[in-house]
């Protein structure tokens, strides 16, 4: 075939084959699951995802209402990272189509740019190695390599042939992979979806033959979730997680001037790690609260619930504590870590540590827990990194208990240290010795800088502050104070003697931080250091509103 134009029709055939393409390579796609999240459900996600969005599209002979239908349906059935980061994609594609009754191949290769575009913003760490670089650096490629004469099938070929390129790399760009000895998993879904479409434009139609198990629900009567770790004497410290897509009405009964900026704000008032975004007439929301009905309240003055989700995050932790007693694979050195917050406990894992201790808001992890994390790990040297001077005390104090030799406790006194310590690990290398020592000059390479909200008065080291203002900590010693947590950092920055010769600065957002604190983090850095690259990551820790590694 040499087609030129796709419609609606001819679309919606090509992603049915796309589908059952990714159904026959499901469990192989599962196979390649690595931290983060090693649940094995990869390939099982992102069938559920797009087969949601194909039962929800409607048959259309123009292509961009059967999109706007798909694009709709998966963002409902979206499972897992994968599925989120796969409903983004086609979210992107019909964004750059929105208006096509058929798109011909130039619209076709811009839609498969704004694809990767949309999913790179809708994640608020973005890890190069995944099915996001798959996609990015898979139509970069391409775009050079075609022209007027290019047909539909040209494009997809050299696009699936560039994306096996890029797959095939994924492991030096994530570390966990190559230590798996496997490729990305979520770029491997992608690039079976591509195919199945490419091999129905070729005639090859594929049966859909293999089911798709049915997700199991967050909780049912049965008792799927491990009720026995939550009772009346359990105290309740985490609260609830909470997840809902919201339409918005255009009844009277309801509030009609939206706004989500506001809406923000309003739930800033009931809890924190809030991500909020809206699509035409409705809201998707994830938010941490210990009052589940004031947000809901909030919710419902603009809409109704399409989707709901409440679970309860003291289970959850309790859940991830118990899997520390999980026996883990041989390694030449594994690295146990001490964080807070859950972007700075993904984070975390996917840089390789096999075991991560959540340290709560105080970091006060007991050297029994410590123990314990041991005792799951079979390597031949282990590396631990506390992440706060209160904490080395403790993993010292564990080694003896545990009368271990081949423990080593790195004493980094904050999450950023530990992360340079990670980041200068040389996984590939069989010399212990060598790595240890890469960790530690990491750790000690940088300068590391905090940001909180002072709790009582006090002057120290030349600096006075009041209780309620932002203070600015180099390390323990206080830098600046100011009402405006902006205007105490950029004080602070500019007393800090030799940052106009660091190169990278690395930034975590706290749980109370937005991410609208990126654009302006970014700005004030550079003034400092026109010539920094700075990366923003969402790590939701607690007490500091952002965490700042500057090496």
């Amino acid at each position: 075939m040499n087609t030129r134009r796709v419609n609606g029709q001819l679309f919606e055939k090509m992603l049915r084959n796309g589908l059952a393409n990714l159904k026959q390579h499901r469990e192989e796609i599962n196979a390649l699951n690595v931290f983060p999240v090693a649940d094995g459900d990869t390939g099982t996600n992102m069938c559920l995802t797009l087969e949601k969005g194909l039962r929800f599209a409607q048959s259309s002979q123009e292509l961009y209402p059967y999109l706007k239908m798909l694009s709709e349906g998966m963002l409902f059935g979206a499972r897992g990272n994968s599925g989120v980061i796969l409903s983004q994609l086609f979210s992107g594609f019909y964004q750059e189509l929105s208006r096509c009754a058929a798109a011909n191949v130039a619209d076709l290769r811009n839609a498969f740019i704004r694809a990767y575009r949309v999913a790179y913003r809708a994640v608020v760490c973005p890890v190069e190695g995944t099915i996001l670089t798959v996609a990015r650096e898979g139509i970069e490629r391409t775009r050079s390599q075609i022209d007027r004469r290019t047909t539909v099938e040209a494009l997809l070929s050299i696009y699936i042939a560039e994306m096996k390129k890029s797959l095939a790399a994924t492991p030096d760009l994530l570390p966990v992979l190559k230590e798996s000895g496997v490729i990305d998993s979520g770029g491997a879904g992608y690039i079976y979806i591509v195919e199945g479409m490419l091999k129905q434009l070729y005639g090859e139609e594929l049966t859909d033959a293999i089911p798709v198990p049915a997700a199991e629900p967050v909780e049912s009567a049965d008792g799927s979730v491990s009720l026995e770790l939550f009772n009346e004497n359990t105290v309740f410290e985490h609260g609830y997680c909470m997840e809902f897509l919201l339409q918005l009405m255009k009844d009277p009964q309801y509030t009609q001037r939206f706004r989500l900026d506001t809406f923000i704000e309003d739930l800033q008032l009931y809890g924190n790690s809030i991500v909020a975004t809206q699509a035409d007439r409705r809201v998707k929301v994830h938010i941490h609260t210990f009052k589940p009905a004031k947000v809901i309240k909030a919710a419902q003055e603009y809409g109704e619930f399409l989707t709901f989700k409440l679970e309860n995050m003291h289970i959850q932790h309790a859940e991830r504590e118990q899997k520390l007693l999980e026996k883990k694979p041989h390694r030449l050195l594994s690295v146990v870590a001490v964080t807070n917050g859950e972007g700075m406990i993904k984070t975390f894992e996917e840089l390789g540590c096999d075991v991560v201790l959540d340290g709560g808001p105080t970091m006060n992890t007991a050297s029994e827990e410590f123990v314990t994390a041991f005792k799951a790990i079979d390597a031949d040297a282990i590396v631990v990194l506390p992440n706060n001077k209160n904490v080395v005390r403790a993993a010292e104090q564990a080694v003896a208990l545990a009368n271990l030799a081949n423990v080593t406790v790195l004493p980094t006194a904050s999450m950023a240290e530990g992360y340079c310590a990670l980041t200068m690990d040389m996984r590939d290398s069989e010399d212990i010795p060598l790595r240890i020592r890469q960790m530690r000059e990491g750790a000690q390479s940088i300068r590391s800088v905090s940001v909180a909200t002072a709790t009582r008065n006090i002057t120290r080291d030349g600096i006075s502050c009041v209780a309620g203002q932002s203070i600015v900590l180099e390390n323990d010693t206080l830098r600046a104070a100011d009402d405006d947590p902006f205007e105490a950092l950029a004080a602070a920055l500019h007393a800090i003697e030799g940052l106009d010769e660091r190169e990278c600065c690395v930034v975590f957002l706290g749980e109370d931080a937005p991410n609208a604190d990126e654009d302006r983090l970014t700005a004030l850095l550079e003034d400092v250091n026109p010539m920094i690259e700075v990366t923003c990551i969402r790590g939701d820790q607690h007490i500091y509103r952002w965490l700042l590694g500057i090496f």
